[in-house]
């Protein structure tokens, strides 16, 4: 599906039919529907206003944001400190960490920033180059439909640098998504002789991202092994009343979970 995206042109429409079709457009499409249909058909009407209200109830719910997570993205585990002991100074290899997203301007800083998840990305990929002595590259451009400005990777760049002292040996600006990154990251690093990727993003976006680093693979025709290195995991634990009020969090966990879930079925 992506593919075809890309062949017809309208890569950048993509931000807004996930706005179509995530969570709440379609309860709240229930809802007014269920609305209109009152007068002509009761039944119909108050199960599409009885499902509509519990859908957005249940989405905004961590309890249930939680559960989708685990079934439909299957998150893998973190790195063991046995696994990263193994990576110390392994030859031929870089931590590769993906963006997701920036601001263009921070007015509290003056300059553009990164937004929390690819900070948080960054900041652990660091960690891991500190604790391993490997290298880091950073792969991020500028998302379809963004605003001209400095990239992702450029912004990664200056942090790392300044505020972090370690910096980036690679960075790779023009990827647009998922897909982009895999493909431009492959082919930079394999030109620069790396033969294992240590590979960091969020634990709801990983099984995605090797899906793309695998195709990529593929694609180019190298035997590059892939690591998994994902981060931002929630810990288990007991359901509380809590779990199932709706909240913020668990709205916004819904909306990734589903995002990275139709991400995978087109090949994003």
């Amino acid at each position: 599906m992506n593919d075809l995206f890309v062949m017809l042109g309208i890569e950048a429409w993509k931000p807004v039919l996930g706005a179509v079709f995530m969570p709440p457009m379609p309860f709240v499409l229930m809802v007014l529907v269920g609305g209109r249909l009152m007068f002509r058909n009761r039944l119909l009407a108050w199960s599409l206003l009885l499902f509509g209200a519990l859908g957005t109830w249940a989405m905004c719910t961590t309890a249930v944001s939680g559960a989708l997570s685990n079934v439909l993205l299957m998150p893998p585990r973190a790195l063991s400190p046995s696994e990263i002991g193994d990576l110390k100074k392994a030859p031929k290899t870089a931590i590769v960490v993906l963006g997701a997203g920036r601001y263009l301007l921070a007015p509290e800083y003056g300059v553009s920033n990164l937004k929390p998840m690819s900070m948080e990305r960054l900041r652990y990929g660091l960690w891991l180059a500190r604790e391993t002595g490997l290298p880091v590259a950073f792969s991020g451009g500028i998302g379809h439909g963004g605003s001209p400005g400095p990239s992702e990777a450029e912004i990664a760049a200056r942090i790392a640098e300044r505020e972090f002292a370690r910096p980036l040996r690679w960075t790779e600006t023009l990827s647009r998504d998922t897909t982009e990154n895999a493909f431009r990251s492959i082919a930079l690093l394999h030109e620069a002789g790396v033969e294992r990727i240590v590979l960091v993003t969020h634990g709801f976006h990983m099984r995605r991202a090797l899906s793309a680093f695998e195709r990529a693979k593929q694609r180019s025709n190298t035997t590059m092994e892939i690591i998994a290195a994902p981060m931002g995991l929630d810990a288990p634990g007991k359901l509380t009343v809590l779990d199932w009020l709706p909240s913020g969090d668990g709205f916004e966990e819904t909306r990734i979970t589903l995002h990275e879930w139709l991400g995978r079925l087109v090949g994003a």
